[in-house]
C-alpha cells in the first residue's frame, strides 16, 4: 500500500513508480508540476531583464543585511544607543559621494534610524566612534579620494551572492 501524493488516500499501486491513486490525482499532480516549471521560467526571465540599477539594489540589500548581522551586538556607530525600533546599515562615505566605497565593509556600520535618516548619518559622532572601532589609518583611507568605479551587472551579482553567503555563515555561527 502507498499513500497518494495529492489526496493522501492509501492505495494499492500497480506500477513501481506510481505516486498517485488515479487519473484525477495524476492530472492534478501534472498541473502542479507545470505551474512550478512556469514559475521558474518567469523568475529566470525576470532576472535576465533586470537592469544594472536593479542588480545594484539587490547587492545593496544583501550587503546591508550582512552589515546589520555583523554589528548586531554593537551600539549605533553614531550615537551609541542600543535601543532602536529599526537599524540601518549606514555608510560613512555616502554612495553618491564615493561609489567605489559602496560595498567596502569599513565604510558601513550599524546605525539607528534617527542618526542615519534624520541626522544624515550624524557624521561628526560617526567619525569619532569609527576611529575608535577601526583606527585612524583606516578612516583616513576612507577619506581619501576614491578611485573611479562603475559596478557592472556581473559585479553586482557576485557581490550579492558573496554577501548572502557571508550572512548565512554569520547566522549559522549564532546557532
Amino acid at each position: 500500500m502507498k499513500k497518494c501524493k495529492v489526496c493522501g488516500i492509501s492505495f494499492e499501486s500497480y506500477r513501481p513508480m506510481q505516486a498517485v491513486c488515479g487519473w484525477q490525482c495524476a492530472k492534478s499532480l501534472g498541473r502542479v508540476a507545470v505551474e512550478k516549471i512556469e514559475k521558474q521560467k518567469i523568475k529566470l526571465l525576470k532576472e535576465k531583464l533586470k537592469t544594472r540599477n536593479e542588480w545594484l539594489k539587490t547587492a545593496q540589500t544583501a550587503f546591508n543585511a550582512f552589515i546589520r548581522a555583523r554589528d548586531k551586538d554593537l551600539p549605533c556607530i553614531s550615537c551609541g544607543t542600543t535601543k532602536s525600533a529599526q537599524w540601518d546599515a549606514s555608510h560613512y562615505r555616502s554612495v553618491g559621494a564615493a561609489p567605489a566605497f559602496r560595498f567596502v565593509e569599513d565604510n558601513c556600520h550599524k546605525s539607528c534610524v534617527v542618526c542615519n535618516r534624520h541626522k544624515s548619518g550624524n557624521i561628526f559622532e560617526y567619525r569619532l566612534r569609527l576611529i575608535k572601532k577601526i583606527g585612524i589609518e583606516r578612516v583616513e583611507a576612507l577619506e581619501r579620494e576614491p578611485p573611479p568605479m562603475k559596478h557592472t551587472i556581473e559585479n553586482a551579482k557576485e557581490i550579492a551572492q558573496e554577501y548572502r553567503k557571508k550572512l548565512k555563515e554569520i547566522k549559522n555561527a549564532d546557532f
